[in-house]
């Protein structure tokens, strides 16, 4: 008779312990669910991908594909910067919306595709109708200027270099004009 009882106290308390292990389960997935919806929406980025609003851009020169030299005292008004990455399924996805939203604009729009060159060959000619492209090797001078960390990243930097919007929100608001 003590066996029985000794087993059903030990079967409650084992019940007990995974009901409190489901409870913090599903909490832990309802907080991640809102920080999710909040990204997908654009309403805060909480992930360091690129330098914060209101940040000065670190100084980078760099050489577009097409030729033309591009530095951070050279923006001039306000300029969209996107950075993609080949190897990044996300930016792949992105990157046909960014083109068509970019093609609307009046805004200077820089793009930097992070890869080797063979392999930005394409993103890189994706681009090109819509944006300065500058191509560069993981950690290169224009990547490091903005502090992309991930990718897609994209902000708005103003005449004087300094960071005036970030996050994928950018691309759901009109892109601003040159200014």
């Amino acid at each position: 008779m003590t066996v029985l009882v000794v087993a059903v106290v030990l079967v409650a308390a084992l019940c007990l312990l995974d009901l409190l292990l489901t409870f913090g389960v599903i909490r832990r997935l309802k907080q991640q669910a809102t920080q999710l919806q909040g990204l997908l929406q654009g309403d805060h980025f909480d992930l360091q991908d690129i330098l914060p609003v209101g940040s000065q851009i670190g100084d980078f020169d760099a050489v577009t594909v097409g030729g033309e030299r591009v530095s951070g005292g050279r923006l001039t008004g306000n300029t969209v910067v996107a950075f993609f990455s080949t190897d990044c399924g996300p930016c792949k996805e992105a990157l046909p919306g960014f083109v068509e939203t970019a093609r609307e604009t009046a805004a200077r729009v820089l793009a930097v595709v992070v890869g080797d060159q063979g392999r930005a060959a394409p993103m890189a000619e994706q681009l090109g109708p819509v944006a300065q492209v500058v191509v560069e090797e993981l950690g290169g001078q224009v990547s490091r200027a903005f502090g992309a960390n991930s990718f897609p990243g994209y902000c708005v930097v103003d005449a004087s270099g300094r960071v005036i919007a970030t996050g994928p929100g950018v691309l759901r608001q009109p892109l601003p004009a040159i200014g």
